[in-house]
């Protein structure tokens, strides 16, 4: 049984050897929404057209746009740049992201140059953690391209919500949409949670002056494009004017992720938590590039910080946190994450965190309880 563990140790430890790799809320392991209730709960929406699709122009092949707002259900004013995701088979993968004024609009089945949200496991070469980058065991998500429903025009089993952290958002159910209507699906709403601490909306950053604020939006709209070098050029234009920017400078740590530049997006990242430390986001960034770089530690002490700040928005940060102190040999904090991560997913899509338990109970001598795994 020890030589099973050790063999499975050295494999949590060659995410060095894998290709660089995408969280929040706002969140999701890409198995569940972890702001569990009220969605499903679809607001209001126009009434659609009961228009009748020619028949010789088969459904299937009809571009499908959708469109709508974000509204907050206490009436303030919407965070910038919230995520919208499609959630189909219980997978949510980010298809679009808010304005300034909270509206958001995109092609069904298009998710080239959408950067996923922190929440996801996301993959490709925009520097955030792939499903494979801790250890390759099990199966997980693939791209922004999979999951049922995503590419083609099957809305069947789809809905569609927003995505920040601290707070819960309601669906919109996509099963009966068609090509040709509406394509305004309405507004989301968004509820605050009483019960996390952590913000997704920096206090520092709402004082910004006007200009620095110009040059974060516009950097933010094109790292939303993975336009990563233009990006940074805007961004690191926020922060000159105004140094307390606390969300431009978890931008531009994300940006120079992106252009593998770990040194800078480290610091960048750091700026951030010190302009304001309640922001959640700049914590599970740092948390998941030093699990990139094995920095077992550091990824332990950011990780649990962020989870403190967000109990519910980051479930893929439950698991790495698990593997952090795995490795550091906490194993009551391994034990702890690790069972929350399961909580967050029901469906038991992440075999890993199974395996990962297992682990940390032979290592407790719990070996009844490992057998179980």
């Amino acid at each position: 049984m020890k030589r099973a563990s050790h063999f499975l140790l050295l494999a949590f430890c060659i995410i060095s050897s894998l290709p660089a790799q995408r969280p929040g809320p706002g969140g999701n392991p890409g198995t569940t929404n972890p702001g569990g209730p009220g969605v499903g709960n679809t607001p209001s929406r126009p009434p659609q057209q009961n228009n009748p699709i020619p028949n010789n122009v088969p459904e299937t092949q009809m571009p499908i746009f959708l469109s709508g707002k974000i509204v907050m259900s206490d009436g303030s004013p919407p965070p910038t740049g919230i995520s919208i995701q499609r959630v189909c088979t219980g997978t949510p993968r980010t298809v679009a992201y808010t304005d300034t004024k909270g509206h958001f609009s995109f092609q069904w089945g298009v998710s080239a140059g959408i950067m996923p949200d922190a929440s996801e496991v996301a993959s490709g070469n925009n520097g955030r953690m792939t499903d494979d980058s801790l250890g390759g065991i099990g199966g997980g998500n693939r791209g922004l391209s999979g999951g049922g429903g995503m590419m083609g025009n099957s809305l069947m089993g789809c809905e569609l919500r927003a995505n920040a952290p601290g707070f819960r958002s309601d669906g919109i159910d996509l099963s009966n949409h068609r090509a040709l209507d509406n394509p305004d699906l309405g507004s989301i709403v968004l509820h605050r949670l009483a019960n996390v601490e952590g913000t997704s909306v920096s206090a520092t950053s709402l004082n910004a002056p006007k200009d620095a604020k110009k040059a974060w939006e516009k950097g933010t709209q094109l790292l939303h494009k993975s336009k990563a070098e233009d990006a940074s050029k805007e961004l690191q234009k926020a922060v000159d004017i105004y140094p307390k920017f606390a969300s431009a400078w978890l931008e531009l740590g994300r940006a120079r992720i992106q252009q593998q530049q770990f040194g800078p997006a480290n610091e960048a990242l750091l700026k951030a938590v010190e302009a304001d430390s309640k922001l959640v986001e700049p914590y599970v960034e740092l948390g998941m590039l030093a699990s990139r770089q094995q920095n077992w530690p550091d990824a332990a002490q950011y990780l649990d910080r962020a989870l403190r700040l967000d109990p519910i928005d980051f479930p893929q940060a439950w698991f790495v946190d698990a593997v952090a102190n795995y490795n550091i040999k906490n194993y009551e904090n391994a034990e702890k994450s690790a069972r929350e991560a399961l909580k967050l997913d029901p469906a038991h899509r992440n075999p890993r965190t199974h395996q990962l338990l297992g682990l940390v109970l032979v290592e407790k001598h719990d070996y009844i309880g490992a057998s179980d795994r």
